[in-house]
């Protein structure tokens, strides 16, 4: 497999596009006839969302929310807030949430109670990497792009201090760059 630098390839970009193809072609069939809106979690799922749309053949509306469980912190304090809320009317909508990555759980969890209070239709999840075995909540998407157990993933939207977000595949830093410390234990 490809390394740069600190980085190890472990699912290319044209693996990414496939698995994403599907996923919106999956979509598009669960949701026809319904109204649809889709809501990114930013900063982490704006390039999935926007290569995902792309793919379900259907009239969508999109909007974003951000949501903020770490502060200054490498470790989550556990407290979520909403720094950037939904703009768009959510009643009696079919709302699907995308996210880059499912980990504990706990901000997915809070965003999925949160958006039902809007008298949605629907609250789904897709995200595009789980990692169940860190779970600390019970939440599960209805649309998943790869299980990943172990490592700290960078690339295609997913960071580490706001850097890596623009490569084209997925990386896990190696256990060298992890051994310095550099890694939150949580995310």
């Amino acid at each position: 497999m490809e390394t740069i630098d600190e980085l190890k390839l472990i699912l290319s970009p044209e693996k990414i596009k496939e698995r994403v193809e599907e996923l919106g072609q999956q979509i598009t069939s669960d949701y026809k006839g319904k109204d649809m809106v889709v809501i990114g979690i930013l900063k982490g799922a704006f390039i999935f969302m926007a290569d995902l749309v792309r793919h379900i053949d259907l009239p969508l509306k999109m909007d974003f929310v951000r949501l903020q469980s770490y502060g200054s912190s490498t470790e989550s304090s556990g407290q979520i807030t909403i720094t950037k809320d939904v703009e768009l009317s959510l009643k009696d909508k079919h709302v699907l949430i995308v996210e880059d990555i499912i980990d504990t759980g706990y901000t997915l969890k809070y965003l999925k109670e949160m958006l039902k209070l809007h008298d949605t239709a629907s609250v789904s999840l897709c995200c595009l990497i789980d990692k169940k075995e860190r779970r600390k909540v019970n939440i599960e998407a209805e649309y998943v792009g790869f299980e990943i157990e172990r490592g700290f993933l960078v690339g295609y939207g997913l960071d580490y201090d706001e850097q890596y977000r623009q490569l084209p595949g997925i990386y896990h830093l190696s256990p060298r760059y992890e051994a310095k410390g550099f890694v939150p234990s949580d995310r």
